[in-house]
């Protein structure tokens, strides 16, 4: 490999050789691409991909034919490296990953002795991953690590490596594969044993004790001043200023010690004032979930920023089992026209760069086996409705229609809301996107204020999971957005036991102007984890008690953080601090 600075003299003479790679991507080449994204064919996940902008070269002494595939310019995160004999050769595949896509651009230079050019702020840099019989790539993929760094650490190659996963979910993942009715042993087990398993209630400690200080999200709406709420007992495993340990305020928030902007609360549905429950578009909770203890994390998004990364196995690519079989074109491997992400590389977790500014990661949504509708209208259309997601502007999964979405565009702009077809537009400029279904709570257009979404009491047509008489409360996990005081929010919902009415009642009572579920039924489905600083090093903080047996072990008992340290199989949401842009 051969890589050196190039000085600001030589940065106008390599900005010339690249001129064609904007030529590249010309009109025709942009209508082929989206004729083929659009086609229900069975395909590439490159083909997926209609802003990818392509380059090749051919080094003249050597004869190896280059091809560098940005596979989304406005985002510059993605690359496909391919390495061909020559121009007819069979391509060895390499993925890509440029670590900071805000402050380095890449490309491929142009002429008889091709080069990847790295530019940031302070120049340009060269680098030929492929010299020496691609040693350098060769090496990097024999390591064995996830992130293999390559051009001195300026690129990230991903190689594939196996996520880890609990035995719980090992368990349910070799019944669901390989035994015939298997997903009904797993649903009885479940709701048989498993229901309630995660229920947390809390002795009253007394009245009184508001938050720390007056800041953050509103404080949920109950019956009564916030000085008259009951105290109660907790588990939430964060250090809290204006908190003793082991107790809360209901519906009050309180600073996480260490980390600005982030806060924590803890509810109880009971507590809730009669006029949220007087709103109409919500079942009647019943006992059990009522006085269920559940927490909800706070991160102020003018401070954080947000991402998301898909597991080494979920959610897949190809069918799920729940829609119709009517609704499958013959041929098709999935919805999207594809059963696997090769030869891109999903890995679940966050590379070494964003780790090192990473403050919190939850997990993601539900696994594509029960990311589809199976009942209702939303089972027939759209190919059944599919969960759709999006990495590192990539188009994994395609985002559907009337589902909950939550997503983020290249200007860092965070949204929440239900996706239509005209939001297509915006594909260009998302960095990330993640759809969970239909909404818990939205902004009633007539009066401003948060309602239950018009799905929340249908079980079947809104894909809740659990019973068909819908009466199974289990663990579950949201997200909401929310306003307060010139600041927005986006607020993690941990529900010890719950139904989606109790879910949407309580993200209504905090405020939220839209809510989605996330994901449910174990600790590992809803798991948070806090990174704060402390004495000069990071310590991993957890929701609650449980979670931290997730988490690895190295010798002498530090902790490897789960989606930091080592791979996952689930996908991920994960918050960083945000830094000036040079």
């Amino acid at each position: 490999m051969v890589r050196v600075r190039v000085n600001r003299i030589a940065m106008g003479l390599a900005a010339a050789a690249l001129a064609g790679a904007a030529a590249a991507q010309d009109a025709d080449t942009l209508t082929r691409q989206r004729e083929a994204y659009d086609a229900v064919a069975a395909k590439s996940v490159i083909d997926l991909q209609m802003f990818r902008d392509t380059v090749a070269a051919t080094d003249a002494e050597t004869g190896q034919h280059v091809t560098l595939i940005s596979l989304n310019p406005g985002v510059g995160a993605w690359y496909l490296l391919q390495l061909r004999d020559g121009p007819d050769g069979k391509p060895i595949e390499f993925h890509l990953e440029n670590p900071d896509p805000d402050s380095q651009s890449v490309a491929l230079r142009l002429g008889t002795a091709p080069a990847l050019l790295l530019t940031t702020a302070k120049g340009e840099t060269i680098c030929t991953p492929w010299a020496d019989g691609a040693a350098a790539l060769t090496d990097a993929r024999k390591s064995g690590t996830a992130y293999a760094p390559i051009c001195d650490g300026g690129l990230f190659l991903r190689n594939r490596v196996t996520g880890a996963r609990t035995s719980i979910e090992t368990a349910t993942d070799f019944l669901r594969d390989n035994v015939w009715g298997g997903e009904t042993i797993v649903r009885f087990v479940r709701d048989n044993f498993y229901k309630d398993s995660q229920l947390e209630t809390s002795d009253a400690l007394g009245t009184g004790g508001v938050g720390g200080v007056d800041a953050g999200p509103n404080p949920m709406q109950g019956n009564g001043a916030p000085e008259d709420q009951t105290v109660i007992s907790t588990l939430l495993d964060f250090g809290l200023k204006g908190a003793q340990p082991g107790r809360m305020t209901i519906g009050q928030w309180y600073p996480v010690d260490g980390l600005e902007g982030v806060f924590a609360s803890a509810f109880q549905p009971r507590a809730i004032s009669d006029g949220v429950f007087a709103t109409p578009g919500a079942n009647r909770l019943d006992g059990v979930e009522s006085r269920a203890t559940g927490y909800m994390v706070a991160f102020d998004l003018g401070l954080y920023d947000i991402g998301y990364a898909v597991g080494t196995d979920h959610p897949a690519l190809g069918w799920s089992s729940r829609p119709p079989s009517s609704v499958r074109p013959r041929g098709l491997p999935g919805p999207d026209g594809i059963s696997t992400a090769q030869p891109l590389v999903t890995l679940g977790m966050v590379n070494p760069v964003i780790a090192s500014r990473a403050v919190a990661t939850f997990t993601g949504g539900f696994k594509r086996q029960h990311g589809a509708f199976k009942y209702g209208d939303y089972a027939g259309t759209h190919l059944g409705h599919h969960y759709g997601f999006i990495e590192k502007g990539v188009v994994l999964s395609k985002l559907q229609p009337d589902l909950s979405t939550l997503y983020r565009l290249t200007d860092g702009t965070i949204v929440m809301k239900t996706w239509q077809e005209s939001d297509n537009a915006l594909l260009p400029k998302i960095t990330f996107a993640r759809q969970n279904g239909v909404p818990l709570v939205v902004t009633d257009p007539a009066t401003g204020q948060p309602v239950p979404g018009d799905r929340v009491t249908q079980w079947g047509p809104g894909n809740w999971s659990g019973s068909a008489d819908a009466d199974l409360r289990t663990l579950r996990a949201g997200a909401c957005m929310a306003q307060a005081n010139g600041h927005r929010y986006l607020i993690y919902g941990y529900f010890s036991t719950a139904t989606p009415s109790a879910m949407a009642r309580t993200f209504q009572a905090y405020g939220c102007n839209y809510a989605m579920l996330l994901d449910m039924n174990a600790l590992e489905h809803t798991y948070l984890a806090l990174y704060v600083a402390q004495g000069g090093k990071r310590h991993v903080e957890h929701l609650v008690p449980g979670m931290s047996l997730i988490e690895k072990k190295a010798r002498g008992g530090t902790i490897i953080p789960r989606f930091i340290g080592f791979a996952d199989n689930r996908d991920l949401f994960y918050l960083t601090r945000k830094e000036p842009k040079p």
